[in-house]
């Protein structure tokens, strides 16, 4: 991991750039142990172009947009693998859903990568590099795989820092460096500026984001049109865009700040397992980590449902609809529980071992009073709810390791 904090980085640089490392490439081969040390290519089928490489395909130049017979030129004996956007979507879901519980200031760009505003998060989390550091441990955790973060005062900047910080790193760019760290840069590094127009530019001698800079805007108007060198100008001096659009560019249809219907965890096993105590300790870490984030949105959900891979990369999902929709642990934990005995039991006496578990909780709604299951009549009230909350502001203040489950300690 690369990490590159310019010291004394004020709240100022509130906006983050968060993107995937290889993300097609990282989600695809994440729980296939043996694929993770040899170029592998998602996409690039026949007559296709190269959706993502992992960075050992990336060392033989192979990149993303190239077609992919040029691709397995530069790398034949890469593995090429279709993208499975049935594994891809939810993860990216689950990503964005980590995102909110940060800021409900989410934009959007794309499956991989997302600019979020920290500005009303500082006094809860801390500054924008805690921040930071914050979400990527969670995405390392909960999907396995790594991002980088690019933090600055606009949305071109982070974006530029968020690839200087590739891969698994975090880079901050402060106005006041800005000139000194930027301008030095050739002139395609500049975040909207494609390879036509880096040409176009090289061509009239404008090879660095300095060499641009010094070109006075009416000039560059001349030079380059009067649409573009406006937009250029702005760049150059990261004078570029500072407030979010919240919600999604199209990508899944996002609406402004608001959460998807469902939010779920899941885990790649270190080793395949059988034991069902040890599944269902799985289960309740996963069911823990869901319902944190539930409760994080204040949202509740009616159907639980699970994921399980078996060792031979079978997959299926099973799910209940509860009578109350819920954000408490034991409940969503209880449900899931029954669905994996059930489909445990339905496939001996030669079941195979499973590599993989996850916990999801659809049918999001926005909580509400009274919310939550209703006692039968002489029930006594166990109390998981106010556990839960108990649980949250004491991770929140000291950590995720500060208190857990006295089964999890195993």
């Amino acid at each position: 991991m690369t990490t590159v904090v310019a010291p004394g980085a004020q709240p100022r640089c509130t906006i983050l750039h968060v993107d995937m490392d290889a993300f097609y490439a990282s989600v695809m081969i994440r729980d296939r142990p043996e694929l993770h040390d040899v170029p592998v290519i998602v996409g690039g089928g026949h007559r296709g172009v190269v959706l993502s490489a992992n960075y050992p395909a990336r060392r033989f130049g192979v990149r993303s947009g190239m077609s992919g017979t040029e691709a397995r030129r530069l790398c034949p004996q890469a593995v090429t693998m279709p993208p499975d956007f049935g594994l891809l979507t939810p993860v990216s879901k689950a990503i964005m859903e980590t995102f909110r519980t940060v800021t409900p200031v989410v934009e959007v760009t794309s499956l991989d990568e997302a600019f979020l505003d920290v500005r009303g998060a500082v006094r809860l989390f801390g500054p924008p590099e805690l921040i930071a550091e914050r979400i990527r441990s969670r995405i390392r955790s909960e999907h396995g795989i790594t991002c980088s973060v690019g933090i600055a005062a606009s949305v071109s900047v982070a974006k530029l820092a968020s690839r200087q910080a590739k891969p698994d790193g975090v880079r901050v760019i402060l106005p006041e460096r800005f000139v000194a760290e930027v301008h030095p840069l050739d002139v395609g590094e500049l975040y909207g500026v494609g390879a036509a127009t880096r040409e176009r530019l090289h061509r009239i001698g404008l090879t660095t984001i300095g060499d641009v800079a010094a070109i006075p805007v009416d000039q560059l108007r001349q030079m380059v049109g009067r649409h573009l060198g406006g937009h250029l100008h702005a760049l150059v001096w990261g004078a570029d865009r500072t407030e979010l659009r919240p919600g999604g560019a199209g990508v899944f249809g996002f609406g402004e700040g608001e959460p998807e219907g469902s939010m779920g965890s899941q885990h790649t096993l270190a080793v395949d397992i059988r034991d069902r105590p040890a599944l269902r300790r799985e289960l309740l870490r996963l069911a823990s980590r869901v319902t944190s984030r539930l409760r994080a949105a204040r949202r509740v959900g009616r159907t639980v449902a699970i994921t399980v891979r078996f060792s031979d990369f079978t997959t299926v999902n099973r799910s209940h609809t509860l009578a109350q929709p819920t954000d408490v642990t034991q409940e969503v934990y209880a449900a899931a529980v029954v669905l994996l005995d059930t489909l445990l039991d339905a496939m001996l006496p030669r079941r195979p071992a499973v590599r993989l578990v996850g916990v999801r909780v659809e049918g999001l709604r926005r909580l509400r009073r009274g919310d939550g299951r209703q006692l039968e009549l002489g029930e006594r009230d166990p109390g998981w709810p106010d556990a839960d909350r108990a649980v949250d502001r004491a991770t929140d203040r000291f950590g995720q390791a500060a208190i857990r489950r006295a089964s999890l300690l195993r």
